[in-house]
C-alpha cells in the first residue's frame, strides 16, 4: 500500500492573501507614520497605543495577543484600501 501526499500550492493560496510577506513591525510603522498613535487608538483601543506607545512594546503586546494582532491587520488593511482610492 502506497500513501500518496498531495502537497497544496502554497505560493497560490499566498497569492490572495495582503498581509503575506508583510510583517508586524513593517505594519505599525506604516500605521504610525500614516495615521499617528491618536488614530491608532481611537480605531484599535489597546493600553499599548493609549498610554506611552513604542514600536518595541506595542510588538510585544501584539505578538501574544492574536484578537488585538487581528484588529491591527484589519486597521492596516482599511488604511491601504483608503490609499489606493
Amino acid at each position: 500500500m502506497e500513501l500518496k501526499y498531495t502537497r497544496k500550492n502554497t505560493s497560490t493560496q499566498q497569492a490572495n492573501n495582503p498581509l503575506h510577506g508583510v510583517k508586524l513591525a513593517d505594519i505599525l510603522e506604516y500605521l504610525v507614520a500614516t495615521q499617528g498613535w491618536d488614530k491608532m487608538a481611537n480605531s484599535v483601543s489597546i493600553n499599548c497605543f493609549k498610554s506611552n506607545p513604542t514600536i518595541k512594546s506595542s510588538l510585544k503586546f501584539l505578538r501574544r495577543t492574536p484578537w488585538a494582532r487581528t484588529k491591527v491587520e484589519e486597521f492596516y488593511l482599511e488604511a491601504i484600501k483608503g490609499k489606493s482610492k
